[in-house]
């Protein structure tokens, strides 16, 4: 009884994931941007540099936001998963990931397709 539950659980766990764009915490990943191009921790540039990253991430939230829908389910919730693994989250890198994992899977469609074209063409036809 407990399992079945788990699993309805689980399952809109999963649609919950695929149905809109996450609110990532960028503020740690563009924190640690910008220091890494200041001189010191005193640095002024550094929360410039802070502030370009994040109107950055922002940017692509609002990119993602619309593509969102042109994405696989199960991509979104890999891509999502894997964005918030570490604890530093990144719209930049979760766009990155949705959009390669939808290039290698038309890529391995496109090459099967291809590859069942060149088999078909040495039978004969009936």
């Amino acid at each position: 009884m407990i399992l079945p539950t788990a699993l309805a659980l689980s399952a809109q766990l999963l649609l919950t994931v695929a149905d809109s764009v996450p609110n990532l915490n960028v503020e740690q990943v563009c924190e640690g941007i910008a220091q890494q191009g200041g001189v010191t921790f005193r640095d002024p540039a550094i929360a410039k540099e802070k502030q370009n990253c994040l109107d950055s991430e922002k940017a692509i939230r609002e990119e993602l936001v619309k593509q969102w829908s042109s994405f696989s389910s199960s991509d979104k919730v890999s891509c999502v998963n894997e964005s918030k693994m570490g604890g530093e989250s990144s719209y930049t890198e979760l766009l990155t990931c949705l959009e390669m994992a939808r290039d290698v899977r038309a890529m391995r469609n496109e090459a099967q397709g291809a590859t069942q074209g060149k088999g078909d063409a040495g039978k004969p036809a009936r």
